[in-house]
């Protein structure tokens, strides 16, 4: 009798590791490009779509809360209705908040950083040189000119006899060049800068979307500022991704003026501290009810900033940003919902 040779039906361990090992390569890669396309932190390099590329420096992941603060403005009006036309309004509102002036915003910021985006994000498009700079600016200069044309076509829809929506995209343009732009660079000054960025993400988004539905006024804009403290801190969690760069050229961040682990604390405090003193106002107005959900919406922000945020601010901003921010934006709503039936 001939021996014969047993076939095996299970792969080796070996087999089974490379392939396990594979499905993570690949994975890890869809994550990289998928953060590469939104403009985040950990993104890949080697992108070749120059309209990936252009989508890339607009950074997407950028315009959420933008598009969202028209949502909180025109609930605050108290006019809002659920028709056609209104709806069609938002959505152009929407798209002049998001993509074109934030996009512009960004694009315009990666262009005066390229220097420090070689030092902590070397994969951008500009320091990875995937995008020349004459595209940059050119892609900037569209950005804004057609932001513009939209604002004013929101007033004349509106029946404004005053541009206010195009004044309003004016000036928050203005902020955004100052912003990223030399002589000033306020991003250079850890409290302006981050105060300038919480503003434009809470207040200048909500100012428009407010003013195309209702008048917009003293009180609403005072308390929109006010919020945007709460807002700063939001910015504050921006910078941890690039203390390493800002500290070799002399940007005084907060992480870089305290350090890391106080500046986490004074981001957490801004936060939680502005969203209290806003609920707190709510019950001045005698919005008790949604003061409270206020206050329950902080909550789980407190939990994820001792969870992720304050024991490794560098490691776990996405992380905290992804599990804690819903819960703010969903308060600016309420916010705006009981500003709205407020009457204020």
């Amino acid at each position: 009798m001939s021996e014969s040779t047993p076939i095996n039906q299970n792969p080796q361990p070996t087999e089974a590791v490379e392939s396990t090992n594979q499905e993570v390569t690949t994975t890890e890669d869809r994550n990289a490009k998928t953060r590469q396309l939104l403009g985040m932190k950990g993104a890949a390099a080697g992108e070749t779509s120059i309209w990936k590329i252009r989508l890339q420096l607009m950074k997407p992941i950028t315009w959420i809360p933008l598009i969202w603060g028209v949502v909180c403005g025109a609930a605050s009006s108290g006019n809002y209705t659920w028709t056609l036309e209104n709806v069609l309004k938002s959505a152009l509102c929407m798209l002049l908040s998001g993509p074109l002036l934030t996009g512009y915003t960004q694009t315009i910021n990666d262009y005066y950083d390229r220097e420090i985006d070689a030092i902590n994000e070397p994969y951008r498009p500009i320091p990875s040189g995937a995008i020349s700079e004459k595209q940059v600016v050119s892609q900037f200069v569209l950005l804004l000119l057609l932001g513009y044309g939209v604002a004013y076509t929101l007033d004349l829809w509106a029946g404004h006899t005053f541009p206010n929506v195009l004044m309003l995209s004016v000036f928050g343009s203005f902020i955004a060049y100052i912003y990223s732009a030399p002589p000033l660079k306020l991003k250079q000054n850890g409290w302006l800068g981050n105060y300038a960025l919480g503003a434009s993400y809470i207040a200048l988004p909500w100012w428009a979307g407010h003013a195309l539905f209702g008048e917009l006024n003293w009180k609403i804009v005072v308390l929109t500022l006010f919020y945007s403290l709460a807002g700063l801190g939001i910015a504050i969690v921006n910078d941890f991704k690039s203390v390493e760069g800002d500290r070799q050229l002399g940007l005084q961040s907060l992480p870089v003026m305290f350090g890391v682990q106080t500046a986490a604390l004074i981001c957490v405090v801004m936060i939680d501290l502005f969203q209290g003193l806003v609920a707190g106002y709510l019950v001045s107005i005698h919005e008790n009810l949604y003061a409270a959900i206020l206050v329950l919406l902080i909550i789980p922000q407190i939990t994820f900033q001792d969870m992720y945020f304050l024991r490794d601010p560098i490691a776990n901003d996405v992380k905290y940003q992804a599990s804690a921010q819903p819960f703010l934006v969903l308060g600016m709503l309420i916010t705006g919902i009981a500003l709205g039936h407020a009457g204020v």
